[in-house]
């Protein structure tokens, strides 16, 4: 196995997995295919199953599109299998879930941001940013 380059695997694809610490093929052994895969999705990526599938030919030291099917289905209800135990939400769940939390009662800062109009960062007592009479309705780009 080579420890420089992972097989099968091109540069987009290389750059995600080093930015989750897989650089070489003992990484990617150590890891295996499908926790791989899954750090990458976890980081933000979008990959394919291509990116399976080549991580899992790299360690069986053949092309991609020759691993047989049998395995790929195994790698399939693997990663069903680690996704349905700890759900990859995107942003946009994990925006709408705090949001569901506020609206039910959440915590008790959220609610205090939310009757003020005012986030955690701000100081309701301070004055008014200087460059700009807040009195007089302009500012410093009028």
């Amino acid at each position: 196995m080579s420890s420089s380059k992972i097989r099968n695997v091109g540069p987009k694809s290389a750059a995600w997995l080093r930015q989750v610490g897989v650089r070489s093929t003992e990484d990617l052994a150590r890891t295996g295919p499908v926790e791989a895969f899954l750090k990458v999705k976890r980081a933000g990526f979008r990959p394919s199953l291509n990116l399976l599938y080549a991580m899992a030919g790299a360690l069986a030291e053949c092309h991609w599109a020759d691993l047989p099917e049998a395995r790929k289905q195994e790698l399939l209800a693997a990663l069903e299998a680690a996704e349905s135990a700890n759900p990859i939400r995107s942003r946009w769940e994990k925006a709408a879930a705090a949001s569901e939390r506020a609206a039910s009662g959440g915590s008790e800062e959220a609610e205090s941001d939310a009757s003020t109009g005012g986030g955690f960062l701000d100081d309701i007592d301070a004055e008014p940013a200087s460059g700009g009479d807040a009195d007089s309705g302009f500012s410093r780009f009028d």
